[in-house]
């Protein structure tokens, strides 16, 4: 076969085989899509049925292939984490700046603390530090991972579960969204290299002089217009931010935070999203699920695993339940947003990509934090479905 023809069977079993079992499964009544797609990739990998299969895994998934796929895997990306970044809205977060820094700040650093402590003890064992990365790198980075809250599926969950305008959505949004900035901020002090320090500067300085002239010539753009322009700036920002040491999607992250979502159209915001998680995100999971690798014993890729979602879930509720504590929240409202938050998903994914881009995690660790972010997923939707009965919210 051609390599247009391979290509076009990878793309054919990428699209219609987590779909079909998703439909199969009952939709979204039984779980998310998106949570099909990331174990679908992960199947299709060579940990899993390239192993069993390994001459369909040569056949369909040649070099050739993966390359192309590749590449669509990093434009889609760049342009979801671009969306993420302007899906924050920081305006209310500012007006309501106590309770967001308390309830943020404390749902943030106790996931972090003790995902941190989870992985001093994964890397007392060989196997886990990347070999282009120090042990602290990759403990601030599992313990991040933890701490992580998957901004994009959070809004996808609110809109299933009819909170998208109700006070109690807006204010998990408001949570997230601080979570959200903290967790690009702690990356960048990840990736920083004393020899790359002067690129990375000149990257900061690059961004601070161009991201006001950005801001008032875009609402004078027309609304096409204004989507091209940020697709521009977009591209721009990725380039110099991995030119720099600090990973295009760094830069794609700010180049969409620095702007306004409303100048974009929220409506369309969501349907360029949801068009998004439909037409490229499955391209972008297959080829993290071709990253896996269960070299250290699929037993304790599993353990760790398990043990990153234990503590990355109790320090999430942890952290919030002491938020409710201080602010005087109803009772039952501290679990819902705790559950809330704590969902993992594509952020956390995208996040361990870089640090396995930058060899500060090892296939190991990047496959137990694809584990947890599954795990984390899965379980948010039932569980606060039930807490929101409890509270009639539902």
């Amino acid at each position: 076969m051609s390599v247009t023809e391979t290509f076009l069977i990878a793309l054919l079993i990428i699209f219609a085989v987590p779909y079909g079992l998703w439909r199969a499964l009952g939709g979204r009544n039984a779980l998310p899509l998106v949570v099909v797609q990331i174990i679908g990739g992960i199947v299709l990998g060579p940990g899993a049925l390239g192993a069993v299969f390994p001459d369909y895994y040569a056949t369909i998934f040649r070099p050739e292939v993966i390359s192309a796929l590749n590449g669509i895997a990093w434009w889609g990306v760049m342009l979801f984490v671009w969306l993420a970044g302007l899906e924050l809205d920081l305006s209310e977060a500012w007006r309501q700046r106590r309770e967001t820094g308390i309830t943020s700040g404390l749902a943030l650093v106790v996931p972090l603390v003790l995902g941190s402590l989870a992985a001093l003890v994964l890397v007392q064992r060989p196997g886990w530090v990347g070999p282009g990365g120090a042990a602290w790198q990759t403990v601030l980075g599992l313990g991040m991972s933890c701490a992580v809250t998957a901004l994009p599926i959070l809004l996808m969950f609110l809109s299933n579960l009819d909170l998208m305008r109700h006070p109690l959505g807006q204010r998990i949004l408001r949570y997230a969204s601080l979570d959200d900035i903290a967790i690009w901020v702690v990356l960048a002090l990840i990736l920083m290299d004393v020899q790359q320090l002067s690129l990375q500067l000149g990257f900061a300085l690059f961004f601070a002089l161009l991201a006001e002239p950005m801001r008032r010539l875009i609402p004078r753009l027309r609304e096409n217009d204004r989507w091209a322009a940020g697709l521009i700036w977009m591209v721009g920002c990725g380039l110099f931010a991995d030119r720099a040491g600090l990973h295009y999607m760094v830069g794609a992250f700010l180049a969409g935070a620095v702007l306004d979502g409303k100048w974009f159209g929220h409506d369309r915001m969501a349907a360029f999203r949801d068009m998004l998680l439909l037409a490229l995100m499955p391209i972008f999971f297959l080829s993290t699920g071709l990253r896996t690798a269960w070299d250290m014993g699929g037993a304790s890729v599993f353990a760790a695993g398990l043990l990153l979602l234990v503590v990355s879930v109790a320090g999430k509720l942890l952290g919030v339940h002491l938020a409710g504590r201080i602010l005087g929240w109803p009772k039952g409202e501290a679990a819902v947003i705790g559950w809330m938050l704590q969902t993992k998903a594509l952020i956390m994914i995208i996040f361990a990509n870089i640090l396995l881009d930058k060899a500060i995690i090892t296939s190991a660790s990047f496959t137990a934090l694809l584990l947890m972010a599954v795990g984390s997923t899965l379980l948010t939707m039932p569980i606060v479905e039930r807490k929101l009965r409890r509270l009639g919210k539902s």
